[in-house]
């Protein structure tokens, strides 16, 4: 693999050491790894273990250095043909972040800090894989920062064993007493806690040693002056020193006793402790953060309260009373480190997610309706499913809440999530409610059956990279891989396979698919059996209307009536199709007709019970509507009625079917409504018979 890490500097620290060590393992085991950061002592060590390093200014907390940055440090990843970007920081990730997006490699984060709720930490949830270091820090992660589950993996920081050896307690412990307290010299580390403690110890031990190892930021030098005063104000200067940055951290732990993490606010890990441990130091530390994952209070360390310094000084004075208990605390830290924080442990886990990244694509296609065109969507997903194998590739689906069933066993799709832009998501609060859990999954790929603005914007709005559809007139442009859409006399399916053609995918098998249960076969079965229909009788169904929108596509009742009444002479029976509002109207129908007795089922079905029961007719008619594709999945014999709509663009796959189009001059209009409707008087009920009839035969 080809992995570039990205973090504010290299100097000494717990992100920077972490950094340095996993580079240092990914080169021996034969991977290419970059490093981008503002440089640093570790430089030297970084690019001695075989790792290439590039400076650059992504420390800076300044918009315009970091949106400067974005096309440099694409270029330096597509110079070097990076799969993974690993970002480490907030500002690094920022810049990371909107690289990625450039280029076509994987954006990973690490969380090394319990991030406060702020819109410039949320970056660090948009990896693809966010890496926590601890539980509470993944707990922090999902409840704070909506990270999903699925995209949290916990990677706890690791000590590299050939550096930090081990040596008992036991063979270190003279007449004085060494205590160390390791890390930034910044408030949130507790050193004023510490010393506070350590004052109460100086009383009992009076060999006592205190080391402080690490320097304050400058913008905390005012802090380390004030613990300076408060050493001198508690006597404590002849027995403290303060060391600064150390880069020999082994050599430091290889003097000390004891050491002390006052940290009082959540620590994501605590790197200092498993160093400590992997050396045979005792630790006492506050009860914060990811510090309860590694220490068992009482069995490989002890664990007080935060801001304590009365209870911090009781562990240490324990400890330093007896040797014995800081021998067994020290084998079984050591224990516990070498089992579950040693290096190649993390390296590899850490690799693992690096596979999972790049192996785990996410699809999302989005058709919120209507219920026909769903359905005509049926063979897209069959040819992603084939292109895209479960496993490898994850594909969901975003549909509308009225047509949700028709999907909820498709073996092609592996999430149906389902909105509901006419109730619950209408308006822009709902709208953006939908955006904000698209950008949440991190799609590697969207693909727009549906073409409309709102589809085009949920797709832009995932901050997806790679976005199919077409570019029409509709916020077309927000599809960085959309095809222009020419309004070519394209059947349904073949012009959604030209959308999927961008990905290789040729038109092979256009037939269409609906899955209902037995139970929607029982359910059938008994409302035609109380209508006494016989098992030798052949049934014709007849949708009596379009959607309420359409009423230009309606059949004339008239014609329906005649028709009924000559297949009613013919001894086959007519079932009525269609919505709860064409139930009044069907009623009105039936009760007219003399020659049989209609089954008027209006109303009565769901979608897949009506697939159902299309599938047990003989022949079904009706206009350019959904029914229509239901009669084409179930492969029952249609007869189509056109009118305002051009069957070229509209009709779906079938091997037997017939479609009655007068081509009229004023056709297609694609007008909803029409006072005239003479596209739809032109078809006479004797044609529609004879069509039936050849159908049936």
């Amino acid at each position: 693999m080809k992995i570039l890490q990205i973090l504010p500097e290299l100097n000494v620290g717990g992100v920077e050491t972490g950094t340095l060590d996993l580079s240092k393992y990914l080169v021996r085991l034969g991977h290419k790894v970059v490093v981008v950061s503002a440089g640093g002592t570790l430089v030297k060590d970084l690019e001695a273990s075989g790792a290439k390093h590039y400076v650059m200014p992504v420390h800076k907390k300044s918009f315009f250095s970091m949106y400067k940055l974005v096309p440099a440090l694409a270029k330096i990843i597509n110079d070097e043909a990076i799969e993974i970007v690993h970002a480490r920081s907030r500002v690094p990730a920022w810049i990371a972040y909107f690289a990625c997006r450039r280029t076509k490699a994987v954006f990973i984060t690490t969380c090394h800090g319990y991030y406060k709720k702020h819109f410039f930490s949320y970056v660090m949830g948009w990896g693809k894989r966010v890496i926590a270091l601890s539980n509470v820090i993944a707990r922090h992660m999902i409840e704070d920062f909506g990270v999903l589950h699925e995209s949290i993996k916990i990677v706890p920081r690791s000590v590299d064993m050939e550096r930090f050896k081990y040596l008992s307690p036991d063979k270190k412990r003279k007449d004085e007493f060494n205590v160390g307290i390791i890390g930034r010299i910044t408030p949130l580390k507790g050193h004023l806690y510490f010393i506070k403690a350590m004052a109460k110890i100086a009383r009992q031990a009076p060999k006592l040693k205190i080391w402080i190892v690490g320097e304050a930021p400058a913008s905390r030098e005012a802090y380390k002056e004030e613990i300076q005063v408060l050493v001198r104000r508690l006597g404590l200067w002849h027995c403290t020193e303060f060391l600064g940055t150390q880069k020999d951290i082994p050599g430091i732990l290889a003097h000390l006793d004891l050491v002390v993490l006052a940290t009082t606010t959540h620590e994501a890990f605590g790197r200092v402790i498993v160093e400590a441990q992997a050396c045979g130091v005792p630790v006492v530390a506050t009860r914060v953060g990811g510090v309860i994952d590694i220490i068992e209070d009482g069995k490989n360390g002890l664990l007080v309260p935060p801001a304590d310094p009365k209870s911090m000084a009781e562990a240490v004075f324990k400890i330093y009373k007896d040797p014995a208990l800081a021998r067994v605390l020290a084998e079984n830290a050591f224990t516990k480190v070498k089992e579950q924080y040693n290096v190649e442990l993390m390296v590899k886990n850490t690799l693992d997610v690096y596979r999972e990244a790049l192996s785990n694509f996410k699809i999302l296609v989005i058709k919120f309706s209507s219920a026909g065109d769903i359905i005509l969507s049926t063979a897209a997903l069959r040819a992603l499913r084939e292109k895209f194998p479960a496993g490898r590739y994850k594909i969901s689906f975003l549909v509308g809440e009225d047509c949700k069933e028709i999907l909820l066993r498709c073996p092609y799709i592996d999430e149906l999530l389902v909105c509901d832009l006419k109730h619950k998501d209408k308006g822009i609060k709902g709208f953006l409610a939908i955006a904000h859990s698209l950008l949440k999954n991190n799609f590697d790929m969207v693909i727009d059956l549906q073409n409309n603005r709102a589809s085009h914007l949920l797709a832009f709005l995932s901050a997806c990279i790679r976005r199919y559809g077409y570019q029409n007139a509709k916020f077309g442009r927000l599809l960085n891989y959309g095809i222009p859409d020419h309004k070519l006399a394209l059947d349904p399916v073949s012009h959604q396979f030209k959308i999927l053609h961008s990905l290789g995918i040729d038109l092979r098998d256009s037939h269409l698919e609906l899955w209902p249960t037995p139970e929607d076969e029982l359910y059938i079965d008994n409302l035609l059996n109380a209508a006494w229909l016989s098992e030798s009788q052949k049934i014709v169904g007849i949708n009596i209307s379009a959607s309420p929108r359409w009423s230009s596509k309606t059949w004339p009742a008239e014609y329906i009536l005649k028709l009924c009444e000559e297949l009613g002479f013919q001894d086959i029976r007519v079932v009525f199709t269609g919505t709860q509002d064409d139930a009044a109207y069907a009623n009105m129908l039936a009760n007219t007709v003399s020659s049989s007795k209609i089954i008027n089922l209006c109303g009565k079905t769901t979608i897949n019970q009506l697939a159902v029961l299309i599938k047990k007719c003989a022949v079904y008619l009706s206009a350019d509507s959904a029914p229509l594709h239901i009669a084409s999945a179930m492969k029952t014999p249609f007869v189509g009625l056109f009118g305002p709509t051009d069957p070229k663009r509209h009709i779906p796959p079938s091997e037997n079917c017939i479609v009655i189009d007068k081509n009229l001059k004023c056709s297609p209009c694609y007008k909803p409504r029409c006072s005239k409707k003479r596209c739809m008087k032109s078809i006479s009920p004797q044609e529609v018979l004879e069509a039936i009839k050849r159908l049936l035969k």
